[in-house]
């Protein structure tokens, strides 16, 4: 008995479960030994890193079982694709590894990279179903990229984010020039994890005015990171690597159940009650569970679904419109409020704006910027208006910063605005402070511009 527990637990320790290829341990024991033997016979050794495209998708639409026996096909390609003197493993989740030994130039790792993207590419039948991926691979080559195991992984990895940032479906090798912004891209995703663990942080908010009374109808919650060191991080910086990387889901739950609580805090100390707009990243919006994660939001902060406006933006609104429509019908009838950010912006179908279930019509900052000297931004901000008001919808226009904008939309008839003309982006307590001053807004301009602040 004893014997045969030693045996299995030596077998945990050198195979991954799931599909029986070697553990990261046993991996790195033999890319040590691949690197001795390529020293000691004046040859090369090769890591490629190799992960899938958007594996999430299928994980998510067909559960962890198929996504699972998905992987295990995956592995099989990559067996069949290398030579029986070479070495696969898996590091986790769906990241690979393949160890080249005794090649002799950085040709014979490209050939073994380009073969596995084609063999990957093909498709793979599941329940009777077609599925296609593709992955981004990174290579590694020593003795040129160093004769350590940490190195040469690390490296990979490195080239493997390239390759991602090339449009995917790629492999590149590594270079010194990759590394200085490799380096920068994996310490950001190591500060941000520890920005969530460490309450780095914050939610901002922002007035949204109504033109006709000039009072606040409505804030906008914006995610902002507060840095010990580095200070506020702008949202362009560190948004895109959340999204990368999935940690964009906890974190945008996170701010849900932060500003419904906060709109909640303020309501129950007798401001007026309005709605707090909350911007979904492509990925939350496609997560399964979206709508079981607000309900849970508002049943925990006690916010009225009316209370609570959610913002898409038109790009990722069409990527699926049948998810799209019914996703945002789903959360129609359960009292929330939706909003179609950055209007003008992607390929939004007039044919397809009538069909989604849409409050609000938001102007991007862009057509903003040159509205009163454009010719073409005025007509499209002017037709924007119109066919809103066609529509039923209320527009709200983005990035209002001078007294000359405020005219033109006030012309146009647009019902709200916000930018910062009225506010900046406004910590909890300054926003109390603001809505406790019973100023109009739009009359009196309360917050001076502060540019410093990333809108």
């Amino acid at each position: 008995m004893i014997e045969k527990a030693r045996k299995l637990e030596q077998h945990l320790a050198y195979q991954d479960t799931l599909t029986s290829l070697p553990s990261p341990q046993l991996f790195y024991d033999r890319l040590e030994q691949a690197l001795i033997h390529a020293k000691r016979y004046s040859k090369c050794a090769a890591v490629l890193f190799v992960d899938l495209d958007g594996f999430k998708r299928i994980n998510d639409n067909n559960g962890h079982a198929a996504g699972d026996r998905f992987l295990q096909l995956v592995v099989e390609r990559l067996k069949n694709t290398v030579r029986e003197s070479d070495s696969v493993a898996r590091l986790g989740g769906d990241k690979f590894t393949v160890i080249l030994h005794g090649i002799k130039c950085a040709e014979d790792a490209a050939r073994v990279a380009q073969t596995i993207l084609k063999r990957l590419a093909e498709p793979y039948v599941l329940d009777s179903q077609n599925f296609f991926i593709t992955a981004s691979i990174g290579v590694s080559i020593s003795p040129f990229d160093g004769d350590e195991c940490e190195a040469m992984i690390k490296k990979a990895d490195v080239a493997m984010y390239r390759a991602k940032a090339r449009g995917k479906n790629d492999y590149q090798f590594f270079n010194a020039d990759l590394d200085s912004k490799a380096v920068e891209h994996m310490s950001m995703e190591d500060h941000l994890r520890k920005a969530i663990k460490q309450n780095q942080l914050r939610v901002f908010y922002q007035p949204q005015v109504n033109f006709k009374t000039g009072k606040v109808t409505g804030i906008e919650a914006l995610l902002r990171w507060e840095h010990p060191d580095w200070g506020l991080v702008s949202p362009e910086k560190f948004i895109p690597l959340a999204e990368d990387t999935g940690l964009i889901v906890p974190i945008g739950e996170w701010v849900l159940q932060t500003a419904c609580r906060r709109n909640k805090a303020l309501q129950e100390v007798g401001f007026e009650s309005m709605p707090v707009a909350i911007n979904l990243s492509a990925r939350q919006f496609r997560e399964k569970n979206l709508t079981e994660t607000i309900a849970k939001a508002l049943q925990k902060t006690g916010l009225s679904a009316r209370y609570l406006r959610l913002e898409i933006t038109e790009t990722y609104a069409m990527q699926d419109l049948e998810y799209t429509i019914s996703t945002l019908k789903t959360l129609r009838k359960m009292g929330v409020q939706i909003a179609l950010d950055d209007f003008g912006t992607g390929y939004c179908s007039l044919t397809y704006l009538k069909r989604f279930p849409i409050d609000f019509l938001k102007i991007d900052r862009a057509f903003l910027k040159d509205v009163c000297v454009n010719k073409q931004d005025s007509a499209i901000v002017t037709a924007t208006v119109a066919l809103a008001r066609s529509l039923r919808m209320t527009v709200i226009a983005e990035g209002v910063e001078t007294r000359e904008q405020i005219e033109f939309l006030e012309s146009i008839e647009c019902e709200e605005m916000q930018g910062f003309y009225f506010s900046r982006p406004l910590t909890p307590e300054q926003l109390y402070d603001f809505l406790r001053s019973d100023e109009v807004v739009f009359r009196k301009k309360v917050h001076v511009v502060d540019t410093s602040v990333p809108a």
